[in-house]
């Protein structure tokens, strides 16, 4: 073929033209597969642990709603129905929250207060034969912020869940960019210099009836960091978001840890209710004076749930073994992820040094012909260093790795 674009010779070719346009296709398609393949363990470190994480915060907040449910159930049976809806609403806040959605945990924690201070209003503090009125439990729910039922509790829970709850879901939302930030690299959009040159590197030789040799180290790590010289940007952020996330890994530890806070969250309850019964006679005047005397209308009967019990026997099983597990797995984790730290600066020494480029000493291909070694100079990583290479030009920043790198600032801030 005289029309070739990119694999022109001086000696014969046996290529056409349709034969180069489908080496270039199949140029990229093969680049493609090297830098999926090289990502594959990273990938999966992260994707298997971010879930294996999520599913132990969903089991420890099941098993919190659990030990706060039964609490109501053994010490405070006549108020269990009741209280167990607002235990119910409460948890299902603190799982929205864990996982993404955008509530704020002071009110969440406030309103669970509020909601459960006219159920102690009703059986604690002023029990009657009959229940107190819907309008009245209205007025104690709006009331309990100022006369302070449960003193100190309320206050105390939102510091311990806003110490343990946020760094759990940030810890969470990390893993989920870190994934992000593979498929982002992993599907990359490749220039039309970058094409060419990985078509002149790869496929090329097989014109000239070449089929076997492959391509200098030195040209191929100028093919490969020219066509990835966007993604070695990423390098700098990448190490300071693994530190980051070994820096918050350590922190989550302790008595801010997820486990500890939330699996003693009935034993805060507990407190706030005793408080409110030892303060009883104080309330009751102080509700008097913002809501008036109860409004009473006829009774509902509370009951209990027989299989809370059942349900917490394998629960108990899970919080042993959790105890040491939660932090050992973060710890393991970080420590296999720490390998990783340099990926995304050494990808194209990776790519050709296991991948695509002959060994040393061998005869190679050098774009042109097969040479005993690559006379041109051979540039480092990244955008800056590349318009000093002779084999791809590389023009400005692409917009993708640019949003991505801002979603790891982001997150390394956050």
């Amino acid at each position: 073929g005289a029309d070739l674009q990119v694999c022109t010779s001086k000696n014969p070719t046996c290529c056409t033209k349709k034969m180069e346009e489908r080496y270039q296709t199949a140029a990229k398609q093969d680049i493609q597969q090297v830098l999926q393949s090289s990502s594959a363990t990273l990938k999966f470190l992260i994707s298997r642990n971010a879930a294996a994480f999520q599913e132990t915060f969903e089991m420890l907040i099941r098993l919190a709603e659990n030990y706060t449910s039964t609490l109501f159930c053994n010490a405070y049976r006549n108020m269990a129905a009741e209280a167990t809806t607002r235990v119910q609403e409460f948890f299902t806040d603190v799982g929205l929250f864990m996982f993404g959605t955008d509530i704020s945990m002071d009110e969440f924690v406030n309103r669970f207060f509020d909601t459960l201070f006219p159920v102690v209003y009703n059986r604690v503090i002023n029990p009657g034969l009959t229940d107190i009125s819907l309008e009245y439990a209205e007025c104690l729910r709006m009331a309990r912020r100022a006369i302070r039922p449960f003193g100190n509790v309320p206050k105390q829970a939102i510091g311990q869940m806003g110490r343990s709850l946020l760094p759990s879901r940030t810890f969470l939302q990390a893993l989920n960019l870190g994934i992000e930030v593979i498929n982002t690299t992993d599907h990359l959009h490749f220039s039309k210099d970058c094409s060419r040159a990985l078509l002149r590197m790869q496929y090329c030789p097989h014109c000239q009836g070449l089929t076997l040799s492959k391509p200098c180290m030195g040209y191929c790590l100028n093919v490969i960091r020219g066509c990835l010289a966007n993604v070695a940007e990423v390098d700098l952020h990448w190490q300071g978001y693994i530190q980051s996330l070994e820096e918050l890994s350590s922190a989550m530890s302790g008595t801010q840890d997820i486990e500890h806070v939330l699996l003693n969250f009935h034993s805060l309850v507990n407190d706030a209710l005793i408080q409110a019964h030892i303060n009883g006679l104080e309330l009751s005047k102080q509700v008097n004076k913002v809501c008036g005397p109860p409004v009473r209308k006829p009774v509902q009967s509370p009951g209990c749930s027989s299989d809370q019990n059942k349900d917490n026997q394998g629960l108990k099983m899970f919080s042993r073994d959790s105890e040491e597990t939660l932090a050992s797995r973060r710890k393991e984790f970080i420590s296999h992820l720490r390998i990783y730290r340099a990926f995304y600066g050494g990808l194209a020494d990776q790519l050709c040094g296991n991948e695509l480029a002959a060994a040393d000493g061998l005869p190679c291909w050098n774009g042109e012909d097969v040479v005993r070694s690559y006379t041109h100079r051979v540039v480092g990583s990244g955008i800056k260093a590349q318009s000093a290479n002779p084999e791809v030009k590389v023009k400005g920043t692409d917009p993708v790795i640019s949003q991505i790198i801002d979603k790891l600032k982001h997150v390394i801030q956050v």
